[in-house]
Order: structure tokens, then sequence, then C-alpha cells
């Protein structure tokens, strides 16, 4: 099974396309999708869909798994999210995708094992989990692969198989 993976945002996206063989996971692609500050929002949510748009016709996943918004203490930066995962979610499916929602609690305990394991700790796991074969630079990157590989761990991954 093939999926893409996001980690939602309007400044950066993380992505990665995962593959689950029987061998095990393995990740296809990853990367970090940066919009400009000095885009119009409208047009930086442009973008986005239309990135995710050319990962999906080139990957052809079955799935979308991506994470859920925590809420900070800023508002308009939550808001701001929430309207890019919503052009995420309405990408994945214009292009038929089932989609998996996970919270960050349940990507930390997919991962480590503790629901409160720092962002650190995760990127340690995943080195151990999937080779990942360039240097990233941003950690939405790793969160992107974190959201995928905790799809494959859980329970609603074999009823899409």
């Amino acid at each position: 099974m093939k999926i893409l993976a996001i980690d939602p945002g309007y400044e950066r996206m993380g992505m990665a396309a995962l593959q689950k063989t029987a061998r095990g996971e393995m990740v296809l692609a990853s990367a970090c999708f940066k919009t400009s500050s000095k885009l119009p929002f409208p047009e930086r949510i442009l973008l986005l869909g239309c990135e995710l748009g050319a990962w999906i016709e080139k990957w052809k996943p079955e799935a979308l798994a991506i994470e859920t918004l925590f809420f900070n203490t800023n508002q308009k930066t939550a808001m701001r999210v929430s309207e890019a995962r919503g052009a995420i979610l309405y990408e994945a499916k214009r292009h038929g995708l089932h989609v998996f929602e996970y919270t960050p609690l349940q990507v930390k305990i997919a991962i480590t094992g503790d629901g409160r394991a720092g962002k650190e700790r995760v990127t340690v796991m995943l080195k151990k989990l999937v080779v990942v074969e360039k240097k990233v630079e941003y950690d939405d990157e790793y969160d992107a692969i974190a959201v995928g590989l905790a799809h494959f761990a859980s329970k609603s991954f074999p009823q899409r198989q």
C-alpha cells in the first residue's frame, strides 16, 4: 500500500510518500514545501493545493494520512493552518483518496511509545524505523514521515489493504 502523509501548514507543509511492503515500510520521497510570506494568503493556499495535487499524480497513493491541528495560543496561526488543512483535505478527496487523521499524541505513541515524547526523540526513533536517504532540513518533513508510520501502525490500516 502506498500513502501520502502530510504535516499541514501554510508556511511549510511536510510531505512524505511511503509504501508498506512485506519487507516493511519505506520512504519513497519526502519534502518540505514552503510558501513565501510575501504572497497573499489565498495564493499560498492555492500553491499548497497544486503541490499536493502534483504529488498525488506522481506517487498515486491509495490514502492520505494527515496530522490533526494542535491548537496553540496563537489563534491567527491556528486558523490559517486550519484553512491549509481544508485545502489539503479537498485536494485529497478530489483525487479520490481515503483520508485518515491522527493527533500529535497518536503519532508520538506510534513512533516512540510515549505520547509526551519531544521532537528530538521522535526523530531519533524515525531514523531507526526507516531509511531517509537525504538530508532533512526542516522538522515538518520528519513530522510527515511520522504521520505516515503512525498510519501503518494504526488499526485502520489493515482495513484498507
